[in-house]
């Protein structure tokens, strides 16, 4: 049987939710679990900062955690960079601070005024201001995978039929449909987020752990041996939602 790893689906700033999940995982596993997180730190839900606080601590602390990147974690770190970058990958009337994307509130959490009758720069100004370093150098330091066994940790998913270590950057951020749809087995299980669902779902070739914390539902982490898991709830741990289609 392989040592426990747990994973944890998208923050978008609930902290409430992260502290509770967080209990979880160490009734669970102890103090010393290795945990994965997903990305998808920042943005919509209301507390960003106090997230990337407790992210960045337990980090320095050198808890055994790994921190992937997600889409959000890059566009609010290309914010801050001077120019500011925009990801070519949205649709053209999108940009991080559109209140669909939440960046708007991620900057609120630092009293930063990011509304729509402001300048750009004006709120990128603000923002370089506020933000800590620590948040922008954690930003700039996340990792695109993380590989266990036959797990492979990712924030939106892979290209199908493309090598694991040929995976564009796009692709593990911002990747749907076509890895989705894609029925066949992967080189490795892999566990993503970055599309929420209702519950935690294992397709037989990946794992989705994106239940809409971003949207006010509740946060989900599992635990895996080998490629079984299970969520963590109150109750202890449950099978994962199954929905394994046939190739």
């Amino acid at each position: 049987m392989s040592d426990p790893i747990y994973a944890i689906g998208d923050i978008h700033g609930q902290k409430a939710e992260l502290d509770r999940i967080l209990a979880l995982i160490e009734a669970d596993g102890g103090p010393n679990a290795p945990v994965v997180f997903l990305g998808d730190y920042t943005d919509r839900g209301p507390d960003s900062r106090a997230v990337l606080d407790t992210l960045v601590a337990g980090q320095k602390a050198q808890r055994n955690w790994t921190f992937l990147k997600g889409n959000h974690d890059r566009m609010f770190e290309w914010f801050m960079q001077r120019p500011i970058l925009h990801d070519p990958y949205m649709m053209v009337e999108l940009y991080w601070l559109h209140p669909r994307l939440g960046g708007d509130t991620t900057l609120a959490s630092y009293d930063v005024d990011a509304g729509p009758r402001r300048r750009e720069k004006d709120v990128q100004a603000d923002a370089r201001a506020a933000v800590p370093k620590s948040h922008v150098t954690f930003l700039e330091g996340l990792k695109l995978s993380h590989t266990v066994g036959d797990l492979m940790f990712v924030h939106a998913g892979i290209r199908p039929g493309v090598p694991l270590a040929q995976q564009t950057e796009e692709d593990l951020l911002w990747i749907r449909n076509e890895f989705h749809d894609y029925t066949a087995p992967h080189p490795k299980v892999i566990v993503h987020g970055h599309t929420p669902v209702r519950h935690a779902t294992h397709y037989g070739n990946r794992v989705n752990l994106d239940t809409a914390a971003g949207y006010g539902e509740p946060l989900t982490a599992a635990v895996f041996e080998g490629t079984e898991g299970w969520m963590l709830t109150d109750a202890g741990r449950k099978p994962l939602h199954s929905e394994v289609v046939a190739a």
